[in-house]
């Protein structure tokens, strides 16, 4: 396992180099070219330089997140191919740069979904929320200018204006695309993308849906342990596996966490490990990453993705705002360093404890 940070590029991102190196265990970083849009060719020499800055400050790129899809491949428009030959360029022109990891998703319109970002807890914290009876009486048009004021002067990844202003263009492409549709689209992009992949041995790790059900009925497949198992197996190639965004899958508490990671055993690439409080089935908040503080128990999360030996990128994910500290709503330093280290706690106990039960 190796202990990593997101990080959205020194133009974009409040939190420094320098910070995420002084985290105790933390190597890497998960990183994109953030002023690239879906569908554009991400450059070798961007790419490049990207590479240069963060191994310039003494860690490394662990892992893209994300090469955006473009809704031409998720809808299966005509001009899909199109989209996805660029797709190839930028997964050749990684590889080439010896990258090796990409996150991406394949949720319509929105990336994720939340109806508060600084909502506030009994301890001060401010932290991203869901309620379904919120979301039931918005207008997905209105969906962004009823968050936009809590976002910090920050671009939301999945909620970039320019996406926001074309919403309702972007609803009629799925009017036809059901669950079916979108898993067929799924496996012809898979399909295309895979030569390129086993040529430089990129590792394609699809994140879940967040929330793992449909909303403003667009339809959403990456929600259940069903429906991750036939993704893997419908393109069954070595390069073809799964982000483990334990916030996302537990978005649905009929979903056994530890019990989904087991039956993923060498496909699981990458690992979001996030803990959410839940005030009812349709109201959750993301908490602190101690168990005690949400619903989960990231002890037998952290102990599943060790016994299917998970070797791959971790990163904490979703931090409360703490210490007064200003950022991008979930994604501020202190909270996340604070993850990490007790993450990396929690691995260190379950290794060293297996290690003596089998001496």
């Amino acid at each position: 396992m190796e202990m990593t940070l997101r990080w959205y590029g020194s133009q974009f991102d409040t939190v420094t180099l320098k910070q995420i190196r002084q985290i105790p265990g933390v190597k890497g970083v998960i990183t994109t070219l953030y002023d690239t849009t879906p569908g554009e060719v991400w450059s070798r020499e961007k790419i490049h330089a990207l590479k240069e800055e963060v191994e310039a400050s003494g860690l490394h790129i662990s892992g893209i997140e994300s090469v955006n899809v473009h809704e031409a491949i998720k809808a299966g428009t005509a001009d899909r191919d199109l989209y996805i030959d660029h797709y190839i360029e930028s997964l050749r022109n990684l590889g080439k740069e010896d990258i090796h990891l990409v996150c991406y998703n394949f949720m319509p319109v929105f990336d994720w979904t939340r109806t508060e970002l600084a909502r506030k807890r009994a301890d001060g914290s401010t932290v991203l929320a869901y309620t379904q009876e919120a979301v039931d009486q918005l207008d997905p048009e209105k969906m962004f200018s009823s968050i936009a004021g809590d976002m910090n002067g920050s671009i939301m990844p999945g909620w970039e204006p320019e996406r926001m202003e074309r919403v309702k263009d972007l609803f009629a492409l799925y009017k036809e695309v059901d669950e079916e549709k979108l898993f067929g689209n799924l496996k012809y992009f898979l399909e295309k993308i895979m030569p390129v992949c086993d040529e430089y041995d990129i590792r394609m790790a699809i994140h879940p849906d967040d929330p793992a059900w449909s909303v403003f009925g667009l339809p959403r497949i990456i929600i259940n342990k069903e429906n991750i198992l036939r993704m893997v197996k419908m393109v069954d190639n070595p390069h073809n596996g799964v982000t483990f965004c334990s916030g996302s899958y537990g978005t649905n508490l009929k979903n056994d966490l530890p019990d989904m990671i087991r039956s993923l055993k060498g496909r699981i690439f990458f690992a979001h490990v996030r803990n959410l409080k839940f005030n009812s089935p349709t109201d959750f908040e993301e908490a602190a990453h101690l168990s005690s503080d949400g619903s989960f128990d990231m002890y037998e999360i952290m102990k599943a993705l060790y016994e299917i030996g998970f070797d791959g990128p971790i990163r904490p994910d979703h931090g409360r705002m703490i210490w007064d500290e200003v950022a991008m709503p979930g994604y501020g330093l202190y909270d996340r360093a604070l993850g990490a280290t007790y993450l990396n706690g929690l691995w260190e106990a379950i290794e060293k404890s297996h290690e003596r039960r089998d001496v």
